[in-house]
């Protein structure tokens, strides 16, 4: 029997630099807020604009990578999961809950001076430049960060009469 899928892809702007330090078992744990944007049309036709914020958790050596290279405002690329967490609250009592998202791999998009920067998975191993290879093609395997721009078909789209369908 399937034991399910729980992987989450994001691509955003830091809404901080990120927070990295080392818990006491000697392990780095990295901790910013990310922030997605969409537009829609409301019931008046008027395009608005939402914004989610998401808590992000980056452990071992890419919490390190995080922290020296992501700067609020940066635009990366994140692949994890999520996780629930809950404890009590001291002062109330009540128990308390937090959704966050522990990343396991991170591509850093834009950028400073133009460079794509590189992706890197949850061992901080970079896996590549996107700066260096823009056309790339992402290899098959769960390794390879694909590329998030959307590729433009390379004809224009021609409706179909109806009358041509073959069913």
């Amino acid at each position: 029997m399937a034991r399910g899928i729980n992987k989450v892809i994001l691509i955003g702007n830091l809404g901080s630099d990120p927070e990295v330090r080392q818990i006491p078992s000697g392990q780095t744990v990295a901790n910013f807020n990310l922030a997605t944007s969409d537009s829609f049309k409301d019931s008046s036709g008027n395009m608005q604009e939402r914004t989610e914020w998401h808590r992000i958790v980056v452990w071992g050596r890419l919490a390190e990578i995080c922290g020296q290279y992501l700067k609020k405002g940066r635009q990366v690329y994140l692949e994890g999961r999520i996780q629930t967490r809950s404890w009590d609250d001291q002062k109330t009592g009540e128990k308390k809950y937090a959704t966050d998202i522990v990343c396991s791999e991170m591509q850093m998009l834009g950028g400073q001076g133009g460079s794509g920067g590189g992706s890197y998975g949850d061992t901080g191993q970079q896996q590549g430049n996107t700066a260096a290879q823009p056309q790339a093609r992402p290899q098959q395997n769960y390794q390879a960060v694909p590329s998030p721009a959307p590729q433009a078909p390379a004809e224009p789209m021609i409706e179909n009469d109806k009358d041509d369908l073959p069913f």
